[in-house]
């Protein structure tokens, strides 16, 4: 989210643009995997770009926490609903419309008729709506249960908050990631009976980034973090190539969000940036501000634009990845950028789309 009407934290600004930008990244080089032969050089440089970028949903994340959860901050019941919950709605509503018809248009080859474009608003409104909106309902989820969270988080002593990040670990990440990789029915059967359901989905991000924030960052947390990060790093890029060599197809179990490997590397990111530029005295480069102000919009709009180039025939593996995949993500973050900052001018609307 942008954090827009709130006072700019420079670390969290930098966070939001560089997120974003790996969303952009992430996208450019996913799109592609499946393009190219398992295996070959192009195919490994769209899996490490792929890789080395999934940290960017979770930070995502992690700062919608890291502000939402302050207990220092007023947010009452009816700002909660009237404010972030109707923004997130009224988005979901305006965008989900919006890629329903640019999808239909583009399948129908230039003839629509109404009854398409009724069927095809329709199923959006039903929740058949384009794959990256899956963040705005999850994002809704989360708000609907962040008043219980700032109560737990307001009062829960060090000692709770270590089960309670224990019990997230186990039963959001740890276990679903290992019975993909080694499916287990007697596992699977014990864990539908315990119905541990507080901890899961991405409550623990959503917490973690309020104690991330506020946590003391000494050294030998910074480069704890930062070890984690890089094996994190490393069990991504190269345990999804051996994976998927050995199966002969993508496998994509390390590519999950809520699988270890990404979590180190989503917490890295979040405490090295945070630990390199907070209190920093220096002015932070000027477009800082405006990217971070406008990173919702830049998400949600990006789509679009890689939309364009697919119909044009451009795609990451038009010329060598190496090179396509930087190239059209810096394109598509321009693009992404102007159409994000001119819709956020739009008076009382603006503030809703982007």
């Amino acid at each position: 989210m942008s954090g827009g009407g709130r006072e700019r934290v420079l670390w969290a600004d930098a966070l939001r643009c560089a997120a974003v930008a790996g969303v952009i990244v992430l996208h450019v080089s996913g799109s592609q995997l499946s393009a190219v032969s398992l295996g070959s050089a192009g195919w490994h440089v769209l899996n490490a770009y792929n890789s080395l970028s999934r940290w960017c949903v979770p930070v995502f994340i992690m700062l919608s926490g890291a502000f939402m959860l302050d207990p220092r901050r007023e947010l009452t019941l009816s700002r909660l609903a009237g404010h972030h919950i109707l923004r997130l709605c009224v988005a979901l509503a305006a965008w989900g419309g919006f890629f329903a018809l640019a999808g239909y248009f583009v399948r129908c080859g230039g003839a629509p008729d109404w009854a398409g474009i009724g069927a095809c608003l329709l199923a959006a409104v039903r929740g058949n709506t384009h794959y990256h909106l899956w963040f705005l309902y999850m994002m809704i989820g989360l708000y609907l249960i962040t008043p219980v969270l700032r109560v737990f988080v307001r009062g829960a002593a060090e000692e709770e908050r270590r089960v309670f990040f224990l019990l997230a670990v186990l039963f959001a990440c740890l276990l679903p990631t290992l019975l993909r990789l080694r499916p287990s029915q007697a596992v699977s059967t014990y864990l539908g009976y315990l119905n541990v359901k507080l901890v899961l989905g991405h409550v623990g991000y959503y917490t973690a980034g309020y104690y991330l924030r506020t946590c003391a960052l000494d050294a030998r947390r910074v480069r704890l973090a930062g070890v984690l990060g890089l094996l994190g790093a490393a069990a991504t890029l190269f345990g999804t190539a051996a994976l998927s060599l050995r199966r002969g197809s993508l496998v994509q179990t390390l590519y999950e969000y809520d699988s270890p490997n990404v979590a180190a590397m989503a917490v890295a990111v979040f405490v090295l940036v945070r630990a390199w530029l907070e209190g920093r005295e220096k002015p932070a480069p000027v477009w800082v501000g405006p990217v971070a102000g406008v990173s919702f919009g830049i998400y949600l709009v990006h789509e679009f634009f890689l939309l364009l180039l697919r119909q044009g025939g451009i795609t990451a593996v038009s010329f060598p990845p190496v090179l396509a995949v930087p190239a059209l993500s810096a394109l598509v973050f321009a693009c992404a950028f102007a159409a994000a900052w001119l819709l956020s001018r739009l008076p009382v609307l603006g503030r809703y789309l982007t």
